[in-house]
């Protein structure tokens, strides 16, 4: 019964910013501000940088509407040629499987960026298939909006 959802868009940067920005939690905590909140547990604080492990949030909606914890378990995958990927195969309070895969690439001077996510929550995935859609669409507009003000995170 599992959806998978990809959504896709030019980030006006270069390549190799936007692959040293995608690895930081500080660009998760940036590009899904007003839609969903992670506070990562006391057991296990999010790395300035990814590193592959997992890592357990509660998740609050708009920033304050508690919806459960979620499992982020990053995975390092291989590059091939110019692609590269990260992937949180996560899972959540009633979520079995959220796998998140990231892929870029150039696109001339710009970079090309793509969200595949994998949902399974039973008979709720069609709602989790929603949700996630809409999630990630906020999260690549944020993304866009953050790398024309050049990184600012304070904007």
């Amino acid at each position: 019964m599992a959806r998978t959802i990809v959504l896709e868009t030019e980030i006006p940067a270069a390549v190799e910013k936007v692959w040293q920005e995608v690895r930081t939690s500080r660009l998760l905590h940036y590009i899904t501000r007003g839609f969903v909140r992670f506070v990562p547990t006391k057991t296990k604080p999010f790395p300035e940088t990814w590193v592959e492990g997992e890592y357990r949030a509660w998740l609050l909606l708009f920033g304050f509407i508690p919806i459960g914890w979620q499992i982020i378990a990053i995975e390092d995958q291989p590059a091939e040629g110019e692609v590269r990927r990260i992937r949180d195969n996560g899972r959540g309070m009633m979520i079995r499987t959220w796998d998140h895969m990231i892929e870029i690439r150039p696109s001339g001077l710009q970079t090309h960026y793509a969200d595949r996510i994998t949902v399974d929550a039973g008979i709720l995935t069609p709602l989790v298939a929603i949700f996630a859609k809409a999630f990630y669409a906020h999260r690549q507009k944020r993304w866009v909006r953050l790398a024309e003000n050049g990184f600012d995170y304070d904007r």
